[in-house]
């Protein structure tokens, strides 16, 4: 059966990555569950809404394994959830040893730290780690990275699954949504706000992704934890949508000029790293052992929107 609340009380949980858009959709959610004790970690000081109250923040270098160890053995977790990662793709096809750093080492620090504790993990993971040949993807499609991002990500699968802690996968694709700090952009907030400007797009509209909203994501998180599951599980958004289809639904949505939007495909682009064409996630075990139930694109534009008018 199902939960929506944690099994029999089971102590802490612990968060990676707080400061940023995946780890503020957790503290917030949490807050609202009123059902854990809730550690929040980042690198270096916490940022944060100050107005919420109920949770202990502590500053944590996952790359640092004594700074993990300590912080696990003064909060004692039962629970972990690592959102805490280098995600510029680019970045990461540049600066290897840093990649590698936060996207591998890291992971093995942590699942030291869970396995001291005998808490349970939950890690996400990307559709990155996929060739883009033949998407979308089930749980079951063998990866194929075709960048060092990937690469890193696909590794720290195998340590996990390897591993001797009970832990689960979150797999997810192309989060978008709003931070308090309005500090990270998105495709929804990009293209407003360049159409506001009077500026021009070109989209690519041979890329297909599944684009998942940050707060379905914690959600799917938060159910893959209050159930302890294990092994891989997608969790995305339902729509597979190139970003020009993105953009059509975004300018449709605020009611802007599409004509300012024209569609091309990747090879007008050169970017550093490679990116899988056509990805996306088929989600139908979460949705059957999890009851996951994420949002449509559009429904998430106007969280969006509605986000943005409080921020304002």
């Amino acid at each position: 059966m199902v939960s929506n609340t944690p099994r029999n009380n089971p102590g802490p949980i612990l968060v990676t990555g707080a400061n940023g858009l995946l780890g503020q959709k957790l503290i917030k959610r949490l807050l609202e569950q009123q059902q854990y004790e809730i550690i929040a970690t980042g690198r270096g000081a916490c940022r944060l809404p100050e107005s919420w109250k109920g949770y202990t923040y502590a500053s944590m270098d996952i790359t640092d394994e004594s700074a993990v160890m300590e912080v696990f053995g003064k909060y004692a977790p039962k629970l972990v959830i690592h959102g805490a990662a280098m995600t510029n793709v680019d970045q990461c096809e540049t600066e290897r040893e840093d990649c590698y750093a936060q996207n591998v080492r890291a992971v093995s620090h942590i699942l030291n730290g869970c396995e001291a504790q005998g808490a349970y993990l939950v890690h996400v993971s990307t559709d990155f780690i996929f060739d883009g040949a033949e998407g979308p993807y089930d749980e079951q499609a063998v990866p194929n990275p075709i960048n060092y991002y990937g690469e890193t990500k696909l590794q720290a699968e195998k340590l996990i699954l390897d591993s001797r802690v009970k832990a689960g996968i979150a797999r997810t694709v192309l989060v978008y949504g709003i931070s308090h700090d309005m500090s990270r952009s998105n495709i929804v907030l990009w293209v407003k706000d360049s159409i506001e400007k009077g500026k021009t797009l070109q989209l690519v509209d041979d890329q297909l992704r599944t684009p998942t909203l940050a707060e379905d994501l914690a959600e799917g998180c938060l159910l893959m934890a209050a159930n302890q599951a294990e092994g891989i599980y997608n969790i995305s958004g339902e729509e597979v949508l190139t970003p020009y289809e993105m953009a059509m639904q975004t300018v449709d949505f605020f009611k802007l000029d599409k004509t300012k939007i024209t569609k091309t495909d990747s090879t007008a682009f050169q970017q550093t790293a490679k990116r899988p064409l056509k990805t996306g996630f088929i989600i139908q075990k979460a949705k059957d052992q999890l009851n996951y139930k994420p949002k449509s694109f559009k429904k998430g534009i106007e969280i969006l929107a509605k986000q943005l008018n409080l921020a304002n």
